[in-house]
């Protein structure tokens, strides 16, 4: 179940979680297997296996299903996408790395316990059940608020360096794969998925590399238009890597529908699209992002799914 945009609702029917900057899971649960979820199918257990061995503890042989979401967290404890990221492409980690890096997974939703399902269930039943569960780290439930001011939550979350809020109603059912407005996120910072189409030379440091990645979005008709440039928010070794796997997926042709008219006297590059990033960007105007700044692949989305931001 996917939330809406939008300033944070007042009212009693309305309860108040935290936003977390991670990778969105189902985790499934069942005769003692347990299998994780990216929100287009993946399976990315064997990438964090503690959370793993952690979930086959806690459901035993019963069944269970769970929503929530995986986090790595900085050495102040906020989340951190940019140090999950050395998790989400390494599928068998080794102890060095998964000690370097430990995961959490927040789980905020309860679909299924035993042989009763609950998506049909309100949300306050869904949550009094997820608190019945016996959480153990590395798994937790984290709290939501009920009559407490959303603005105060909000400088709660900015103060820990949080993504923001979700405002969920207090009577919703889960709907699956829907966006709904019973949901409504309220992020700080405003991110988005973007597709990679190509890249721009560099000069200087950057020449063996690249100078900015071309970033791409879906819009209402299924184009693929573009949307900006991203040449900040990068590490010296993560543009080694993103241009190595540039020049593997390298086309002669733009994947733009119209192709942007400043490409040709910049002698862009470009590549199929087959790569979803995040960016942090300050605002979407003009049919541009402002001051795009790159967070990072993400393995959890497919192209299809990446739209033209809000």
């Amino acid at each position: 179940m996917l939330a809406t945009g939008g300033p944070p609702p007042d009212g009693p029917e309305w309860a108040v979680e935290m936003k977390w900057d991670g990778i969105r899971i189902i985790a499934v649960c069942d005769a003692g297997d347990c299998a994780l979820y990216t929100r287009n199918g993946n399976s990315v257990g064997r990438s964090y296996p503690e959370l793993v061995t952690a979930l086959k503890r806690l459901s035993g042989t019963d069944f269970l299903m769970l929503d929530g979401e995986i986090v790595a967290q900085d050495p102040d404890g906020a989340p951190s996408f940019g140090r999950l990221q050395r998790r989400m492409h390494v599928t068998r980690p080794g102890e060095q790395l998964m000690a370097e890096v430990p995961v959490r997974l927040f789980a905020f939703d309860l679909l299924a316990v035993g042989d009763t399902a609950l998506t049909g269930e309100p949300y306050l039943e869904r949550r009094r059940r997820l608190a019945d569960l016996d959480f153990a780290d590395p798994l937790s439930a984290p709290p939501h608020w009920i009559g407490t001011d959303a603005a105060q939550l909000l400088n709660v979350a900015r103060e820990h360096r949080l993504e923001g809020i979700v405002s969920k109603r207090i009577d919703s059912v889960y709907l699956p794969g829907r966006r709904s407005p019973a949901w409504i996120k309220t992020p700080l910072r405003r991110n988005t998925e973007v597709v990679v189409a190509g890249w721009t030379p560099g000069a200087g440091a950057f020449g063996p590399t690249f100078g900015s990645l071309i970033l791409g979005a879906h819009d209402e008709s299924g184009r693929l238009v573009f949307i900006g440039l991203a040449g900040t928010g990068f590490t010296q070794a993560a543009r080694r890597i993103i241009r190595a796997t540039l020049d593997e997926i390298e086309t002669p042709a733009s994947p733009f529908d119209p192709i942007p008219p400043e490409s040709a006297p910049a002698g862009w590059r470009w590549v199929a699209p087959i790569l979803v990033g995040d960016v942090e960007y300050r605002e979407f105007a003009g049919e541009r992002l402002r001051m795009p700044s790159w967070k990072g692949l993400r393995t959890d989305k497919t192209p299809a799914m990446v739209e033209m931001p809000a």
